[in-house]
């Protein structure tokens, strides 16, 4: 079984501040995921001025200001935060990601060297990003929040379209409201995705928590992306809804162990380790009274007790009508050699 991935989603909880996105990186490293993602964006190009907030940005926020604009604005990673992060990833021995949210985005990330590309839900329906995404040529995980399969099949059309090979793409399902209600996480929607479009799953999640996502991997998912923050209680659009670096370590460690636990064949048989118990808590065939040799064994002659190194309890019709060829006592254990 191939590793899941786990993305950390620092996404924009460094709150426009180089040094928290470090301890971020830094938080990453220790909980031991894959990849620890940023997002790239110019508010200008992204949102107009006009946008609105949505309504968790404004609650989780809650600063009398209405715009997405201005949120985004002091939200922005500049170019030379972008080199920052990656050496100091580089240094950290974790990989960077990020998501881009417009086809000038996507082209600056791929002339970092980015080596696969995340569409975010919100991008699903944007024909000219996906036409760019496909023309670089690397894998694709695309996010589905608020997705229909049939919006699916059509971003998938428009990747394949302009080249992309669709065993480069991954799907993740995903849920946009933050925080996620478990009433509508959906994780069998997962798997339809995986059968109806012939790829590999995998889940965003944004439920609070860490047991989704960990149930997701136990479903199949190859792929988890996470949000975390240090402190939930931080200003911000995303922290509410995020991890903090504990919760973090412990998801990890979830996932991974639960790759461990799905990771046999399938065959039903005593694993390694539990075989040294099978004398231990099975039973054996033993005498329950003093008996002669030449008595003919009846089934109030013999009981069933531990360890199970002797003859199996079901053999306990070969037993009945046996001759003893030698004087048994009572809870001496029967073998095949007393009895003809």
């Amino acid at each position: 079984m191939s590793k899941v991935i786990i993305i950390a989603e620092a996404g924009v909880n460094h709150n426009g501040d180089i040094n928290i996105a470090k301890k971020l990186i830094d938080a990453a490293v220790d909980a031991g995921v894959d990849y620890v993602k940023f997002q790239t964006f110019k508010a200008d190009s992204l949102v107009s001025k006009s946008a609105k907030k949505a309504e968790y940005q404004s609650v989780n926020i809650n600063d009398g200001d209405d715009s997405q604009y201005t949120m985004l604005k002091n939200l922005e990673l500049s170019h030379e935060n972008h080199l920052e992060l990656m050496s100091y990833c580089r240094e950290k021995n974790i990989n960077f990601f990020s998501t881009a949210f417009d086809v000038e985005g996507i082209n600056y990330l791929n002339k970092l060297g980015l080596n696969f590309f995340k569409i975010p839900s919100g991008e699903i329906t944007n024909y000219p990003y996906l036409k760019a995404i496909a023309l670089c040529g690397k894998p694709v995980i695309l996010s589905t929040g608020m997705c229909s399969e049939i919006e699916i099949k059509q971003a998938l059309d428009v990747l394949v379209k302009f080249g992309l090979k669709k065993e480069k793409i991954s799907i993740l399902h995903c849920n946009t409201e933050y925080p996620t209600p478990m009433e509508d996480v959906n994780l069998k929607a997962m798997l339809t995705i995986g059968k109806n479009f012939g790829v590999p799953i995998g889940y965003s999640d944004h439920t609070l928590g860490i047991e989704v996502p960990i149930a997701a991997v136990a479903m199949g998912a190859k792929i988890i992306e996470k949000h975390f923050t240090l402190d939930k209680t931080l200003p911000g659009p995303d922290h509410v809804a995020s991890l903090e670096p504990h919760e973090l370590k412990e998801m990890v460690k979830g996932i991974r162990n639960i790759e461990l636990a799905i990771s046999g064949d399938g065959e039903k048989i005593a694993s390694k380790s539990e075989t040294k118990n099978i004398a231990i808590a099975r039973k054996s065939i033993f005498i329950n009274k003093d008996l002669k040799e030449g008595h003919i064994i009846t089934d109030d002659d013999i009981i069933t007790l531990r360890p199970g190194d002797g003859i199996s309890p079901m053999e306990w019709e070969n037993v009945i009508g046996k001759k003893l060829t030698t004087n048994k006592n009572e809870f001496d254990k029967l073998s095949f050699l007393d009895i003809k």
